[in-house]
């Protein structure tokens, strides 16, 4: 990857991801390569890197490197979910190993992209199936990631729950919204709120009613966030309230 570099797409990079003194990205390192060209390795690399070195690179210094690292596992973790005609029991051993190799390297996740691009995909899929034993693995996993002390761990938390709202399951999303609602970071108000949007997506009731219990807790940014697919007249109500 490194012959992809490019200077001018760095020192974008470098100041969009927030990478200055003080900033959330302080001291990433970027190469300047853009998503889509770490999408073109991992679909050339894809299946053919082991996990030892899935991560070393997700240990790398260069931004670019380590989202390469986490995209390979969110392709081991698509190779690893059952197909249709099989069991959802299939696979389940190697799903924990990739669980457990996301988690252990999760503070690399250290920008949002990481997170978003990866946790739902890793985090999520895990989540959705069974283990060996035919039991479904435990939500609290996302509690322990709310309750860490990184803040990208936290992310991943709330984030993670995308891919069980897509299946229509929105109450870990509440829970974890409920749990990160106070933090003080915007990275944190504007995941929460980008996953209650989804859940209004999935149900607009249930996205309804967790706001007029919480309304007055939620940060403005996860509000407005919340309500945007709303039409400009309840939007308005929902703000008000606030």
């Amino acid at each position: 990857m490194l012959d992809m570099a490019d200077d001018v797409q760095r020192q974008t990079l470098q100041r969009f991801f927030k990478t200055g003194k003080g900033q959330y990205g302080e001291g990433d390192k970027f190469l300047g390569i853009k998503v889509p060209q770490t999408r073109s390795v991992v679909r050339e690399a894809r299946r053919q890197v082991p996990d030892g070195e899935i991560e070393i690179l997700l240990h790398s210094p260069w931004h670019e490197v380590r989202l390469c690292g986490f995209l390979l596992i969110v392709e081991e973790m698509k190779a690893a979910t059952p197909a249709r005609r099989e069991p959802p029991t299939a696979r389940a051993a190697r799903r924990q190993q990739l669980l457990d190799l996301y988690l252990r390297n999760a503070q690399m996740a250290n920008n949002w992209d990481l997170v978003d691009l990866s946790c739902p995909y890793i985090v999520g899929a895990y989540l959705l199936l069974p283990d060996e034993g035919g039991q479904m693995p435990g939500r609290d996993l996302l509690d322990s990631l709310a309750k860490s002390d990184n803040l990208w761990e936290q992310r991943i938390a709330i984030v993670s729950t995308l891919a069980l709202i897509r299946k229509g399951q929105t109450s870990d999303t509440l829970r974890i919204a409920d749990l990160l609602i106070t933090h003080p970071h915007d990275l944190i108000h504007k995941a929460i709120g980008w996953a209650l949007r989804e859940v209004g997506k999935s149900d607009i009731d249930v996205l309804r009613a967790y706001l007029d219990t919480h309304v007055l807790r939620l940060p403005r940014t996860s509000l407005r966030y919340a309500i945007e697919r709303m039409d400009p007249d309840e939007r308005k109500m929902w703000m008000t309230r606030k």
